[in-house]
């Protein structure tokens, strides 16, 4: 009862806090978009690391956005405290009634505590079975069951204590202007409205497929009279591997933007194609969050915690073709490519399905 007096205020400030990576942020949208249907006129800020801002910047649910600098580590001790200590006043300074930590770190923790928010909610995770954890959250949601849910659908868990029915939607916001520059660049090779998107790369090299087989597919909707866009970060590697898919596929009607978009501007790219062709990464948890039709190639991730979820199309998994190792073993810096166990065809007739 306590909790709801504390939340039945006209201005009710919100905090979620989240410190991971790209997709873990697009991920926790459900929840940030079931809070603002409950409570149509909160203040909903967010805590994230500085270099996954652009998966939130453009929802329009999120009134602030605070970034932690993974680089601040590098201006020494005393300037990195004064950035600490810098953040942690200003979150104080908000007075916020609710603290949402879905993060697992101590840090996190801490800033929860720091808050000094009446209502602060974390997860019971069992690595952090300690006083300290306890002492900084007001209480723990249980995570026993977390083995068998989808990320989202852990994320969602927490709202458990709370008056708050689930919405478990993912939303990829982007603006206006990003589209405007994906468009420009589009139309400056020569591209128009009608194309599909294929992002071949991940940071993790063995979640991708083998480069030849992905030319063979492009190949495939060129002979259909597809137009098709390369995509990819702008890491050397990934830059590397679209050069080879280039150099093995038709050349004209390929075009890549490889290294050349924000990944706002790509989820703009993403939202206007009439197919999403990739592998695990964060493109694809985008493609299903803009419900643009999508073939997703899955490789030795957690299937029930990473496939993408509400996805328009269909997930195309490396082990219905061949062994895959646990999850858990996987050595992620292994040259193996774990998808090349599926074959072409199987791709190619699901990306025509969906054509």
């Amino acid at each position: 009862m306590m909790m709801n007096n504390h939340l039945n205020t006209p201005h009710l400030r919100i905090l979620l806090i989240k410190l991971r990576h790209h997709g873990d942020m697009l991920l926790t949208t459900p929840v940030i978009n079931s809070l603002r249907q409950r409570w149509p006129d909160a203040q909903i800020d967010v805590l994230l690391y500085e270099e996954t801002r652009d998966m939130l910047a453009a929802h329009p649910a999120i009134g602030k956005i605070y970034g932690i600098e993974r680089k601040w580590k590098q201006l020494g001790t005393r300037k990195h405290l004064q950035k600490e200590w810098q953040l942690l006043q200003t979150l104080r300074a908000q007075h916020y009634h609710l603290v949402i930590n879905l993060a697992d770190q101590w840090r996190s923790a801490f800033v929860t505590r720091f808050t000094g928010a009446p209502v602060r909610l974390g997860f019971a995770f069992n690595k952090r079975d300690s006083a300290f954890w306890r002492f900084c959250h007001t209480q723990l949601v249980p995570v026993t069951n977390h083995k068998t849910l989808h990320t989202v659908e852990q994320n969602l868990s927490i709202l458990a204590p709370l008056p708050v029915p689930p919405l478990p939607v993912v939303t990829m916001s982007y603006s206006a202007q990003d589209w405007k520059t994906a468009r420009e660049k589009l139309t400056a090779r020569g591209v128009d409205e009608h194309y599909v998107v294929i992002q071949p790369t991940s940071r993790w090299f063995f979640k991708c497929w083998d480069e030849e087989k992905m030319a063979q597919t492009i190949a495939a909707l060129r002979q259909d009279g597809h137009t098709v866009v390369l995509t990819a970060g702008p890491d050397k590697k990934e830059l590397a591997m679209i050069d080879r898919i280039l150099a093995a596929s038709p050349q004209n009607g390929v075009v890549s933007l490889a290294g050349e978009l924000t990944l706002r501007q790509l989820a703009a790219l993403i939202d206007h194609a009439r197919l999403f062709i990739g592998v695990d990464s964060v493109p694809m948890h985008m493609a299903a969050a803009l419900q643009t039709p999508c073939v997703a190639l899955f490789g030795p991730s957690k299937l029930t915690f990473w496939s993408p979820w509400q996805v328009n199309g269909e997930v195309i998994w490396a082990g219905d073709y061949g062994p895959l190792p646990d999850p858990d073993a996987v050595d992620t810096h292994t040259k193996e490519r774990y998808l090349d166990a599926i074959p072409v065809d199987a791709v190619v007739a699901a990306a025509r399905r969906y054509l």
